[in-house]
């Protein structure tokens, strides 16, 4: 009788259960795959935080989403296409995207302060602060909010100004612009 080396026999188990459950392993990620969606397993792989795209290849306006949603291919992010100008307090803002219906698409949230000032690019020097040839509309050269707590002060927020390109941070109850992202969620981003 042959016996299986434990590490061979750990990696076996561990590919099993990932299977069994309905998960992809990708590099040191894993993926929740359903087996009709074979493009879920490409999600993290398609992710380039690492580097700065070209503009021209940076934004895809999702046809699936009847053109109102762009896919921001550095991060894999899908950001509204056209925002709303109204302004809101955190709270409001935050259950805004919850309640958001975007090419007849639910599961909206508030972006992290990370994943907002993101999209920033610091050498725009007027109009909003954001890469030359972005497809968004109605983007104002102001103050937006994040799901991002101050950690010391939880009663403040973060934002992200489109204008200076800066971020800070204010008190949750003042309203401020928002801006909704669908897509992965840490769980410090509240």
């Amino acid at each position: 009788m042959t016996r299986m080396r434990p590490q061979l026999h750990t990696c076996t188990l561990i590919l099993g259960l990932t299977a069994l459950m309905g998960f992809t392993l990708l590099g040191s990620h894993a993926a929740a795959v359903s087996p009709s969606d074979s493009s879920s397993a490409t999600h993290f792989s398609d992710q380039h935080w690492d580097r700065k795209l070209p503009s021209a290849s940076r934004f895809t306006i999702l046809s699936a989403f009847g053109d109102a949603a762009v896919r921001d291919n550095e991060t894999g992010l899908v950001w509204e296409k056209t925002l709303e100008t109204s302004e809101l307090s955190w709270t409001d803002a935050r259950a805004a995207c919850a309640d958001r219906d975007v090419g007849g698409r639910k599961g909206w949230r508030l972006p992290s302060i990370s994943e907002l000032a993101s999209l920033v690019d610091p050498s725009i020097r007027s109009g909003p602060a954001l890469p030359l040839d972005h497809p968004f509309t109605n983007v104002l050269t102001d103050v937006y909010w994040s799901a991002t707590s101050v950690t010391d002060n939880p009663k403040n927020a973060w934002l992200v100004f489109f204008d200076t390109a800066k971020a800070t941070f204010a008190v949750k109850t003042i309203t401020f612009h928002f801006w909704c992202v669908r897509g992965g969620m840490t769980a410090d981003q509240y």
